[in-house]
């Protein structure tokens, strides 16, 4: 014998060996009946990087086949086109059902804001000066795949790229920089302050104007009030077809320069993505947006400093986030980062709702915990898709950690804790005890 076991069977179901593969031709992913054989294929989508959002043809919503056990299980029974090991097991592939959005809203949302963007960033290049020389960059959940229950929050920064530029951290974590122009004249000179650095708060405040002119004339499009220390500008757009839309407008710099001494230390995906990705992504810009730092007031009102954003290197990294490119794709494994993921926002979010105390977490404490969790478990075979319990168990391990430690630094500089400014010990311990709960009891919340 030559050492390689026999499949074991199923009592419920034909034996889990080696699947026939798609027919030639065809990308597609094999599922089982409800009698456990194997039937069609269904095509999967693709969610490589879209410089637009995409206005989806109308078609049958995919079921990707989804798997799990629980740590070292036996033989589990057959349910479906999935394997169902255990009770909570159940309670997660349910959860994640009912968090999928269906293509005809994402493609109605999307055609939505893409019109209001077009017609602000028409404004912007032809009736202003300062910000004509503007870019869209679409980042947030929406664009990575990770939204989750409704199409009706986007995220999209508007920079300005600008060149030859004195970046100096502004405090001691890295976080947060002053910007000032080295030579020559600029169409943001007007920006400056008295030491010449540009003022993040006088540049947002002109934004702001700006983009409340561009959507006067817009009867759906309302302009909601200024938020206290909030540097996005949100817009709520009221679809026909659709849920009220939240659009958060940001203005960002675009700095075409090696990136600064403090991200030096952190991005560490060498034995994830590996060394060539890294530095491919490193070789990138990297951009600043208005901030409040917690520290600074001007004249009585809120002042921002510009703070470092790496939102672009993260959409990529969650856009192609296995460590063979075949992840998630048409023949490769099917992980499960991206579900762990869903399902930790999701955990959060009912949590805060329950508990205002937390209302200062938010969803990038959660995607900096499985970027953290990535770099440790490097292998797709750590999230294979048929693990996606104890995966999930681990994540928020991982994160009840960080939260009781007080400590969870930036994935891009680390000498930048997430839960520092702003969120109080108490608050920390509350939530992690909070998850541990849920965790123990197999998630009532999500019941």
């Amino acid at each position: 014998m030559s050492g390689r076991r026999k499949p074991r069977k199923s009592p419920a179901g034909p034996a889990r060996g080696v699947q026939p593969g798609p027919e030639p031709g065809c990308e597609k992913s094999l599922v089982r009946d409800e009698n456990g054989s194997i039937g069609g294929c269904h095509a999967v989508m693709d969610t490589k990087e879209l410089q637009q959002i995409p206005e989806e043809k109308k078609s049958k919503e995919h079921k990707q086949p989804k798997c799990t056990t629980e740590e070292k299980p036996t033989v589990p029974p057959e349910t479906g086109s999935r394997i169902v090991d255990s009770h909570q097991d159940k309670i997660l592939f349910t959860t994640l059902d009912q968090l999928k959005i269906k293509r005809t809203h994402k493609s109605d949302s999307s055609r939505i804001v893409n019109d209001v963007l077009k017609c602000i960033s028409d404004h912007m290049k032809t009736r202003t000066t300062c910000f004509k020389d503007v870019d869209l960059l679409r980042t947030g959940s929406y664009y990575e795949n990770l939204k989750i229950s409704h199409p009706d929050e986007f995220d999209v920064m508007f920079n300005i790229p600008v060149e030859r530029v004195d970046i100096r951290p502004f405090g001691d974590d890295g976080a947060f920089y002053s910007v000032a122009f080295k030579r020559g004249k600029h169409p943001l000179d007007r920006f400056l302050n008295e030491d010449n650095t540009v003022s993040a708060s006088g540049m947002l405040t002109e934004f702001r104007n700006e983009v409340k002119r561009s959507v006067k004339k817009q009867k759906d499009v309302l302009l909601e009030r200024k938020k206290k220390g909030c540097p996005a500008v949100t817009l709520k757009i009221n679809g026909t077809r659709t849920d009220p839309i939240s659009l958060d407008i940001v203005l960002g710099l675009q700095v075409k320069s090696s990136w600064p001494t403090f991200a030096q230390e952190g991005f560490k995906i060498d034995k994830w993505l590996g060394t060539k990705v890294k530095k491919e992504l490193k070789s990138q810009s990297y951009y600043l947006v208005p901030k409040y730092e917690g520290k600074v007031r001007l004249k009585g009102e809120v002042a921002y400093s510009w703070r470092i954003s790496f939102s672009h290197v993260e959409k990529s990294i969650m856009t192609n986030h296995g460590s063979q490119k075949t992840c998630c794709e048409g023949r490769g494994i099917r992980c499960c980062r991206k579900d762990c993921l869903k399902l930790l926002k999701h955990l959060l979010g009912l949590l805060k709702a329950e508990n205002p105390s937390l209302s200062k977490f938010c969803s990038y404490h959660a995607k900096t915990t499985l970027l953290h969790a990535c770099c440790s478990r490097t292998k797709d075979s750590d999230w294979e898709a048929t693990q996606l319990g104890p995966c999930f168990r681990q994540l928020l391990k991982d994160f009840e950690g960080h939260l009781k430690d007080g400590k969870l630094p930036n994935f891009f500089i680390p000498t930048h804790n997430l839960l520092g400014s702003g969120h109080d010990r108490k608050s920390c311990q509350i939530l992690a005890q909070c998850i541990e709960e849920q965790r123990n009891k197999g998630f009532p919340v999500f019941g």
